[in-house]
């Protein structure tokens, strides 16, 4: 969506906070809602994979919140093939059926009935905080990871706009051509933090993007004691705790909130709404700010969606080598479809959008949006479409129209 700078939410808007959330798909997360908006893109009951009996076995809405997709299902570029393509070994030009779920996740335990649990998704009841505000301001139906592969790769193209021609979880960050979004808007005099869960819990992301740059990290009681301060960076990135872990601070087990398989959901949940929440009690916070709660990638779940092609990030390819496949990967299509959600008061409940975005939507959006024409950029964060397009009220909503939700939630 075009960004109108006449919109009186666009006007007010002083904040963006991208929460990045980990390995579920739209499916798994979402599709249930499908129900209750028929113009969400989820589930009908009637979507099946094949196992490896060739058994059809159709989606079902019984999943857990802990133990059930363990061990972790495979997330790696040639185990996503296998999942879009139905093949092992291939992609294009084999048709995209989204049929190799069953047989990807059988290749974790070879046992066929827990295979089909790669299938399961949640219902609503379930996930009350990321249904409801699914529900409430605006959902993504195509928001999409950016590369068919894991978490470092994905998590670059938000940072930069490009994983540099990587598909795996390798390092990659130091010297490289494009600036991160970080190093854009210091240059350019706005302020801007990555909030990482505490130092227990920071990822080989974290510790590799902006080495020289240690003033733009901060922890996540910073970024609460930011929104109570009203003192929130013009651009905010919060990471989840990503393991189980002694508190640094000596308080006790700390539960990992990542939702990464086989993590306890509802504890992202929790998370999840503790960030909505230190925004959406402060005043001046609640209407200049906007909060976009996204996925790093499907985790290898289920989704029905074909991703699309996109525009190649010229001039990178991974080598086959690389790519664990029998081909090349010239990064022209997209990953699984994940969840995506755009909350503010100044969108319009219940909306859906359908425009097609992946990860290298948000340096472009915060780009576009505190920058203006900003060059050098990968040619994926160039073609990537903008998310703020979707502030589209001329008022603010009232307050007792937007959800609350109970501490600890």
């Amino acid at each position: 969506m075009p960004l109108d700078r006449t919109l009186p939410g666009i006007q007010q808007l002083k904040h963006v906070v991208v929460l990045m959330m980990e390995n579920r798909s739209f499916d798994h997360m979402l599709g249930a809602l499908k129900a209750q908006n028929d113009a969400i893109d989820g589930l009908t009951g009637k979507e099946s994979n094949p196992d490896t009996t060739g058994a059809m076995i159709n989606v079902q809405p019984l999943a857990q919140y802990q133990s059930q997709l363990d061990p972790d299902p495979n997330h790696h570029f040639a185990a996503v093939n296998l999942q879009i393509f139905g093949d092992p070994s291939q992609g294009p030009p084999l048709p995209a059926t989204m049929q190799g779920f069953i047989k990807s996740y059988y290749n974790q335990q070879q046992n066929v009935a827990h295979s089909a649990d790669i299938l399961y998704y949640f219902t609503p009841d379930k996930l009350p905080v990321l249904t409801t505000l699914a529900m409430e301001f605006a959902v993504f139906n195509r928001w999409f990871a950016s590369i068919p592969g894991p978490t470092i790769c994905n998590r670059a193209f938000a940072h930069y706009g490009t994983s540099f021609g990587q598909v795996s979880m390798d390092v990659f960050y130091e010297g490289k051509a494009y600036k991160s979004i970080y190093e854009r808007m210091l240059a350019a005099g706005h302020t801007c933090k990555l909030f990482y869960y505490d130092e227990a819990s920071s990822t080989m992301e974290v510790v590799n993007l902006l080495q020289n740059e240690p003033a733009i990290f901060g922890t996540f009681k910073d970024f609460l004691k930011a929104c109570d301060a009203n003192a929130l960076p013009d651009y905010c990135f919060i990471e989840p705790n990503y393991t189980d872990h002694d508190s640094p601070d000596g308080d006790g087990e700390v539960i990992a909130c990542d939702q990464h398989p086989d993590h306890d959901v509802r504890a992202g949940e929790q998370f999840i709404a503790s960030v909505y929440n230190a925004i959406r009690t402060n005043p001046d916070l609640w209407s200049s700010t906007a909060l976009l709660i996204v996925y790093d990638e499907h985790g290898g779940i289920y989704d029905h969606v074909p991703p699309p092609a996109c525009t190649p990030d010229t001039p990178f390819v991974a080598q086959p080598a690389a790519t664990g496949t029998q081909d090349a990967f010239a990064f022209d299509r997209l990953g699984v479809r994940v969840p995506a959600i755009l909350v503010s008061p100044w969108v319009k409940k219940g909306s859906v959008i359908d425009d097609v975005y992946d990860h290298a939507s948000i340096p472009a959006t915060v780009t576009d949006f505190f920058l203006g024409a900003y060059d050098p950029r990968s040619a994926r964060e160039h073609a990537a479409n903008t998310f703020l397009g979707g502030l589209s009220l001329a008022a603010q909503r009232p307050d007792d129209d937007c959800p609350s939700f109970a501490t600890g939630s």
